[in-house]
């Protein structure tokens, strides 16, 4: 069986229906575990209080507002060599999503950060490049809206996607890049000594679960509706035709 056999938008509906429901409960679970334990179970941090547990928002939503965007650039590239048409809907589904948890990123890093660094927001490296990325959303969604053509827009926006992939490199690697940001270094890291404490380790792994499982089922299911409405669409303008 190849991959590219779910490039067909009946293959893919037909085993998206089937994951959709179970991906969905998976999140369903992860989520209500990972973030009562995180709130409730967790102690406060000796310097930051009970304001350190945004964590347990923040980071998994920050890694799925970059990570949602470099799905879209795999999907966008399968768009611009293969042209199957699944993966730019994918690519398209996606970007309401990506932007949300950009958004909700940016947010909760603003009222974490204002109790540490005194203000609601600064133009800190990643900061920036996280607000940047928001905007790259803004912009592929309008984008998407604006071309008539489908085939056109899944053109326009892999470019766009192509461009704006360097920002969410940047978000991911500011803090590498430029040490004097206010930000800190990774909260996750395979060096035992910069990682956070156990007692946060494990319910944080489950909330960044149930965050990608939700993403995951997101897309599955707005991907369905670009199918459909795509469809319609179709059969509309051939009833107009006749």
């Amino acid at each position: 069986m190849s991959l590219w056999e779910y490039a067909n938008p009946r293959k893919f509906m037909q085993t998206s229906q089937v994951l959709l429901p179970i991906i969905a409960g998976l999140a369903a679970v992860a989520l209500v575990v990972g973030l009562y334990w995180g709130f409730f179970h967790t102690p406060d941090d000796y310097r930051q209080g009970s304001t350190v547990k945004i964590i347990f928002l923040h980071v998994p939503s920050a890694l799925m507002a970059i990570n949602a965007w470099l799905m879209m650039l795999v999907t966008s590239l399968i768009w611009l060599i293969r042209r199957h048409h699944v993966s730019a809907l994918a690519a398209r589904a996606a970007a309401p999503i990506g932007m949300t948890m950009t958004l909700i990123a940016l947010v909760t890093g603003a009222v974490w950060g204002q109790p540490m660094w005194g203000t609601w927001w600064a133009w800190d490296p990643r900061l920036t490049s996280f607000l940047i990325l928001f905007l790259f959303y803004l912009g592929y969604i309008a984008l998407w809206e604006a071309v008539e053509d489908p085939d056109t827009a899944a053109d326009l926006t892999s470019v766009l996607c192509l461009v704006g992939s360097v920002f969410a490199l940047l978000s991911r690697y500011a803090v590498n890049f430029w040490n004097q940001g206010l930000h800190q270094g990774a909260t996750l890291s395979l060096d035992a000594e910069t990682n956070i404490d156990n007692a946060f380790y494990l319910p944080l792994l489950i909330c960044i679960a149930g965050f990608v499982l939700l993403f995951v089922a997101l897309v599955l299911l707005r991907t369905q509706t670009e199918i459909r409405a795509r469809r319609i669409k179709a059969l509309v303008a051939r009833e107009r035709a006749q």
